[in-house]
């Protein structure tokens, strides 16, 4: 792959004497979805902490558009045009949907009126403008789900990192979010890595997928060859629904 967005370079990581990540290389290009997919405890969170700077690597690089994030901490790796989202959505709930927006865009807004146009933008096209008066305490888990997307979009990121976003939902609600997801890389541009165990929402989104294994990268291809490969089928898909 050439015009990489974002590339993984021999990246370990240990957690007293466990090898929780074991020297992974991959690259995403500018533009394009890739999935990062793999049984539970393969290392898939653990490789996006080491990308957004909330731990560092024992070994390994990680480089965005050319220019290396060792070292940064995660508001520099923000900054640096990198958004992330959660597992566990964890929203202001005492602020309301939109304040919860604003705080995000502030990251890059120049003042609070800008980041205000950003965030009612954002919810706009997230469908969630119609609640942004309301507390995000008082949304539905998929609401949630799309305000955890619409706070990592409005810090301007060139890459989104979405980690389960779709865990939880309902197969229609999977649907809307695949729609979304597509629109906005479509639209904008945004280059998206995203960890995901519902393989209807891997296959629907991503043209290329990296499949992890006990922190080690067991296949890197398309999506049709990776869930044809071996090794994929034993170790993980053969244990998870593809329908």
């Amino acid at each position: 792959m050439s015009g990489a967005r974002l590339e993984v370079r021999d990246l370990s990581k240990s957690f007293r004497g466990l090898k929780a990540v074991r020297n992974a290389s991959f690259e995403v290009p500018a533009g394009e979805i890739v999935g990062l997919i793999g049984p539970n405890g393969a290392g898939k969170t653990t490789i996006f902490n080491l990308i957004a700077g909330v731990m560092a690597a024992d070994s390994g690089t990680v480089t965005l558009d050319g220019h290396s994030l060792a070292g940064l901490r995660p508001d520099q790796v923000c900054r640096a045009g990198v958004g992330r989202t959660f597992q566990i959505v964890k929203p202001f709930a005492g602020l309301s949907v939109q304040r919860n927006v604003v705080i995000a865009a502030l990251n890059l807004a120049p003042d609070i009126d800008a980041a205000e146009r950003r965030a009612v933008e954002i919810l706009d096209r997230l469908g969630l403008k119609p609640k942004r008066h309301q507390l995000a305490g008082a949304l539905t888990l998929p609401e949630r789900k799309r305000l955890e997307v619409a706070r990592a979009l409005a810090t301007g990121p060139r890459l989104l990192l979405l980690d389960e976003v779709m865990a939880g939902l309902r197969p229609t609600e999977v649907d809307v979010m695949v729609g979304v997801f597509k629109e906005l890389n479509a639209s904008l541009g945004i280059t998206i890595l995203l960890i995901e165990h519902v393989m209807r929402a891997v296959m629907a989104l991503s043209r290329h997928i990296v499949v992890l294994h006990h922190g080690e990268i067991i296949a890197d291809g398309t999506p049709e060859a990776v869930t044809r490969h071996p090794k994929v089928l034993e170790s993980y898909l053969g244990e998870e629904a593809l329908g």
